[in-house]
């Protein structure tokens, strides 16, 4: 692997090199991209009315238009990390940080519903560019455990704060300017990133020994395999049975296939079987996988609690939101300590068990539950994922060699990506089940469906379904409090003893 020393290393004593002042600073330059890159998953939620008004998308545009990015982004991971891997992590970093920049403007100045989708789909690209990278690139620039840990402990809170920040974001920027602003923000970090990115990143890659050819072929499955299958996932979690995304997730999933014999045929392989089937790499990956389906299948719950239930404006609940994230900042490093004294496999089922408490607990609420009982429960259980999921993070990097760092990355980010469009299918289903269940048959067949449906009908009619959600939202909680026993069994019965 060539790799560019750096002085800021201390190279005294046994053992790996330890980072210096230059590796940290260089960290803090990596978190830059990552928090735009992940912000952007959600940084349209509040401006979709705004850019309805100005681009009078139809209904179909509007979908793409939120969800271009997020496919986009999911189906081009393994094959960028990858990419990563032979030209060098650094080059597709800037690469990655010029056109998200560029994407970024084409973005804010779209005057047709059609260029926002195909900007969209070119910020995808550059965030399938940027996220393997910082996580590749931190697996270089720090070799000792310990400080490694420390660093994917900030990488993994960076990523999840900057879902929750996006709606927070967008809601001040529209409120205060146009919705092209939203995506200006990005500008200012990704400048200060292709200047400074070559003075503090050292270049790293694999050796070009004993490597074939780039294999597009794989990349074009690849990216055929996850963008139908995740497409397909969403739709049948927000609209019920239908044939087309049906067909996406059978056809996305028989392409998954291909690509998984293709790979073990192959003498240079995209994608290393080998160190999947590794219980410290392949249980990370799937440990971290059930943990987003409980982030993201939850979340969508919550926010419509705070909104449609406790009538809260959409940027008041936003705000809300973020109160969570407060237990996450205290639990995560905590967690990352206790993982130097005690077996790491012990602490991520510690923290999935404490996860599963607080979705326990939310699931015992009702409409007379305060609502500060409610935030308690949800920094409860935002500690426990997020500490769970930033010891399985370390743990699969240093698990891969360093020079399929990127391939290695990214196929744990495409994880979390199917994990998240599987948590919103099945605990969307739970408490879709649960709602209809619990609202009076004498209702009117929207507000039998989904909340939404009930918020114009009458007073009576609007009060069950609010009941009715509430007791959906605890289903859907117990749903993820089992998810979270099952990942916590899963890492201490994988992961004992593979530190």
């Amino acid at each position: 692997m060539t790799l560019t020393a750096s002085p800021g290393h201390d190279t005294a004593g046994p053992g790996p090199a330890r980072a210096g002042r230059r590796e940290w600073t260089a960290l803090g330059v990596l978190m830059l991209p990552l928090l735009l890159v992940s912000m952007d998953v959600s940084v349209l939620y509040f401006a979709i009315p705004s850019i309805s008004a100005d681009l009078a998308p139809g209904a179909t545009e509007q979908l793409w238009i939120l969800d271009t990015y997020g496919f986009v982004l999911a189906g081009l991971l393994v094959t960028m990390g990858a990419l990563g891997d032979r030209v060098g992590r650094r080059r597709l970093l800037l690469g990655g940080a010029a056109l998200f920049g560029v994407a970024s403007v084409a973005a804010a100045y779209a005057h047709s519903p059609g260029a926002l989708i195909a900007a969209r789909g070119l910020l995808g690209l550059a965030g399938a560019c940027l996220m393997p990278a910082t996580l590749a690139l931190i697996r270089n620039l720090f070799q000792d455990p310990a400080q490694r840990a420390k660093a994917v402990t900030a990488w993994t809170s960076v990523m999840a704060s900057g879902i929750s920040l996006g709606p927070v974001v967008s809601g001040a920027l529209v409120e205060h300017f146009w919705w092209g602003s939203v995506f200006l923000i990005n500008l200012p970090a990704m400048a200060l990133l292709l200047v400074l990115g070559p003075l503090l990143l050292p270049e790293s890659k694999a050796a070009a020994a004993g490597r074939g050819p780039f294999d597009l072929v794989s990349g074009g499955i690849s990216l055929a395999a996850l963008l139908p299958l995740i497409y397909g996932i969403k739709e049948l979690a927000k609209d019920g049975w239908a044939p087309l995304p049906a067909l996406g997730v059978t056809g996305g999933l028989l392409l998954c296939l291909v690509f998984v014999r293709r790979q073990a045929r192959l003498a240079h392989p995209m994608v290393d079987l080998a160190l999947i089937r590794t219980r410290a790499y392949g249980g990370s990956v799937l440990v971290n996988l059930l943990a987003m389906v409980a982030t993201v299948g939850f979340a969508v719950f919550l926010t419509q609690y705070l909104q449609s239930v406790l009538g809260q404006s959409p940027f008041e609940a936003a705000l809300w939101s973020l109160v969570p994230a407060l237990g996450v900042l205290v639990a995560a490093p905590l967690a990352a300590m206790l993982a130097r004294r005690v077996d790491r496999a012990y602490v991520m089922g510690g923290g999935f068990l404490v996860s599963a408490g607080g979705f326990a607990w939310l699931a015992a609420i009702d409409r007379t539950t305060p609502f500060w009982a409610v935030l308690v429960a949800g920094a409860v259980y935002a500690a426990g994922l997020v500490s769970a999921m930033t010891l399985a993070n370390e743990l699969a990097l240093g698990a891969a060699p360093p020079e399929r760092a990127g391939s290695a990355a990214a196929v744990l980010e495409s994880g979390q990506e199917l994990g998240g469009a599987l948590g919103m299918a099945i605990l969307g289903s739970i408490g879709a089940a649960v709602y209809t269940a619990a609202m009076p048959s004498s209702a009117p067949a929207a507000a039998r469906e989904t909340l939404g449906g009930a918020l114009s009908g009458p007073a009576g009619v609007l009060d069950a379904a609010r009941g009715a959600f509430v007791e959906a939202m605890g289903g859907a909680a117990l749903g993820a409090a089992v998810l979270m026993v099952l990942a916590g069994l899963l890492a201490v019965g994988l992961l004992r003893g593979r530190s």
